[in-house]
């Protein structure tokens, strides 16, 4: 919620909601309940067709399949839409005199319509059960079994189930959507969440939620007129009242004078508003209202972020300028550095920046998506929004003259290169200290003491069958499926590759996890270091990777919760040994779940060492070139001076993941959800992370 909200509004609705829940806290009782028009009896269903057309002098037209409704009561409920119908809502709406003048109240499956021929069926078990044209299942109230007697809407608009007892079995009044009317109660734990537009009703994507505390907030009234209270796709709380027609009759949050350029899509995303004003940042050659006439929709980018190759990316910079909701990332640096953070960051797309009165210090947010800009006297905020360079504007066909040169200066030292190498004394010289270079590192690890078993390559060989069973593939190299003389069962990591960083991720893991044991860590059983061979003999893992447990929409590889509760157990002791156990700290610096390995009773392993780093005990930090996984990597790693808590925000990527069963990044997700750290901000900050957990009894 925007920080602008000030604490008067909050005092305003605690007042209003406990002014009205004096009026209605009580739940329904036996004499509300009626017959006649309002009651259903059991195995009673209802066809989606048969409408009735209504068509209003502007040009509005509802369309209505009423099931339940009579004389005494405002309400009815049947399939409901409005406009041009193509999809259905099953809903409760506000009826008024002789004329029905439609307003939906509540929905069951606003987040999924139906189609005409879709059917409602009250079946002779007691569950309530809403199918598509096609049969396919939408929605139930999950009763059946639980007595249910008859179906009814009561006079305050709540469709209930009650047994024999005229006992309430469910009610709808449970299960609030957007909307509130008189005698309904927002008890806490509930919230109304706004749908995204007035004639798109599902609330994936809807904005605003209004959620009620544990102290008693209730939002209801009850008043003749009707009157509701609804939290709009805008993010305005309005209440309306009957006068004729629907009139708004309050919009609370602008009671206390908050303005119009305070709400979070004011003007939509990427736009600016100034005194209830909305613009596009730029010119219309980084930016173009998504429709002309309707400036507060927002601004969309003429050329779209990609992320294939940052020396396309550039900045427009604003100034004067707030934003609704500021989280700092990284404190204490200056607005170049804030930019350089976000330029390295795909899904970053602006460096906001609040700084101090020298300019020079201050906090950097960089949002994964950016809503509305507003204008301000403050001279605190800086703001530069990430575009894309457009290949036909003027900075493009800049960019992509320095493209050709930075090519033509690349191709001219290729070329001096190649003839440098064909010189056959150069050749020979290169060929010589390579050779030398190598026996000083075969010989190095032979005086290591405790080193693991040396094999021969031609032992390997054998021992794998001339590598012909692959079990997977890592970062440096292949793994492949063996077996030693004495029927020990082995997986052989070969390194490809004979250059510097493959002789340093070979020394390091050798020198790393040759000389520590660990339940909790892979065994290195030996390696073979000859002549351009570099390979590392390891025991072997039936299980494979994690991340095959965790990714996997499969049932086969689905893993239950006390296993995945003891494999994030398995991890942290095998890091904890790591961090504190050893003669020297081990930072690992590549934790993912590629490399933890399940054994046969599913306990973890972490493996892969080639990227590890050793600090002795008296040293507090290392300074280091970055390394690892993108999207494991700590925010450390933009000062490249690093501790053992690298690792452990490593670690925390990968417990999410374990919880979620998805990967940190999903391209094939909507934009909102790729990132699931960026997620999962956003679900703590609405108090729904359970809506991240995977659902262990679907499996």
């Amino acid at each position: 919620m925007s920080p602008y909200l000030n604490y008067n509004i909050f005092f305003f609705l605690f007042t209003i909601a406990l002014f009205f829940s004096c009026l209605s806290q009580y739940r329904i009782s036996s004499s509300q309940l009626y017959d006649e028009y309002a009651t259903a009896n059991l195995s009673t269903s209802w066809i989606n067709n048969g409408f009735e057309r209504i068509y209003y002098d502007n040009g509005s037209i509802f369309t209505l399949k009423p099931i339940l409704y009579g004389s005494k009561s405002n309400y009815g409920c049947g399939f409901y839409c409005n406009g041009t119908c193509k999809t259905y809502l099953f809903a409760v709406f506000i009826v008024r005199g002789d004329v029905m003048t439609p307003e939906a109240v509540w929905s069951a499956n606003r987040n999924n319509p139906v189609r005409e021929n879709a059917t409602l069926e009250l079946t002779s078990q007691g569950d309530l059960v809403l199918r598509d044209y096609d049969g396919s299942f939408v929605w139930s109230t999950s009763t059946a079994g639980m007595s249910v007697a008859a179906m009814n809407l009561t006079e305050l608009g709540n469709l209930v189930l009650y047994d024999a007892n005229k006992s309430v079995v469910w009610q709808s009044f449970d299960h609030p959507t957007d909307v509130l009317v008189p005698g309904q109660i927002l008890v806490s734990g509930k919230s109304l969440t706004s749908s995204v537009s007035e004639t798109n009703w599902s609330d994936e994507g809807g904005l605003y939620t209004l959620s009620m505390t544990s102290e008693g907030l209730v939002a209801s009234i009850r008043s003749d007129p009707p009157q509701y209270m609804k939290l709009g796709f805008d993010g305005h709380l309005r209440i309306f009242a009957w006068v004729e027609n629907w009139v708004e009759i309050n919009d609370i949050f602008a009671k206390d004078g908050m303005g119009l350029c305070h709400y979070p899509m004011a003007c939509g995303k990427y736009g600016i508003c100034s005194y209830g004003q909305c613009s596009c940042p730029g010119t219309q050659e980084n930016f173009r209202q998504i429709i002309d006439r309707q400036p507060n929709l927002g601004c969309s980018q003429v050329a779209p972020l990609t992320c294939d190759s940052s020396i396309d990316h550039s900045f427009l910079n604003l100034e004067n300028v707030t934003y609704f909701g500021f989280i700092a990332d990284i404190i204490g640096i200056d607005m170049n550095t804030c930019k350089e953070a976000c330029l390295r960051n795909c899904s970053c797309k602006a460096a906001i920046w609040r700084h101090e009165s020298n300019r020079i210090n201050g906090e950097c947010y960089l949002p994964s998506q950016v809503f509305s800009f507003m204008n301000t006297n403050e001279h605190t905020f800086s703001a530069s929004i990430k575009v894309q360079i457009a290949p036909n504007s003027d900075k493009g066909k800049k960019q992509q003259k320095k493209k050709w040169r930075l090519l033509r200066s690349k191709v001219g030292t290729i070329a001096g290169i190649f003839c440098a190498f064909i010189i056959i004394g150069t050749i020979v010289s290169i060929w010589v200290r390579k050779k030398t270079t190598e026996e000083i590192e075969e010989n190095y690890l032979d005086h290591i003491p405790g080193m693991p078993t040396r094999f021969s390559y031609q032992e390997l060989e054998i021992a794998t069958n001339i590598f012909v069973n692959k079990l997977g593939e890592g970062g440096f190299g292949s793994v492949f499926d063996g077996f030693l003389k004495d029927g020990t069962r082995i997986a052989v990591k070969c390194l490809d590759g004979i250059g510097h960083m493959i002789k340093k991720s070979f020394v390091a893991e050798v020198e790393t996890i040759g000389l520590i044991h660990h339940v909790n860590l892979v065994k290195l059983i030996g390696f073979c270091a000859e002549n351009s061979h570099r390979l590392l003999v390891y025991e072997y893992i039936c299980n494979g990777s994690l991340d095959k447990w965790i990714y996997s929409s499969s049932r086969d590889t689905s893993l239950e919760w006390s296993s995945r509760r003891k494999i994030i157990l398995d991890i942290a002791k095998g890091l904890s040994y790591l961090h504190e156990d050893c003669r020297q700290k081990i930072i690992h610096l590549d934790i993912k779940p590629q490399n933890i390995l399940l054994d046969e009773n599913y306990n973890a392993k972490i493996t892969d060492f080639g990227l590890s780093k050793l600090i002795d005990r008296n040293q507090s930090r290392v300074v280091t070139t970055m390394r690892g996984t993108p999207g494991y990597l700590a925010p450390e790693w933009l000062s490249a001076v690093i501790t053992e808590k690298v690792d452990v925000y490593s670690f925390g990527v990968v417990v999410l993941e374990i919880l979620c069963g998805r990967k940190n990044f999903e391209q094939a997700k909507p934009e909102e959800e790729m990132h699931l750290l960026s997620l999962f901000k956003k679900k703590a900050e609405e108090g729904r992370l359970s809506d991240l957990i995977e659902d262990m009894e679907m499996k």
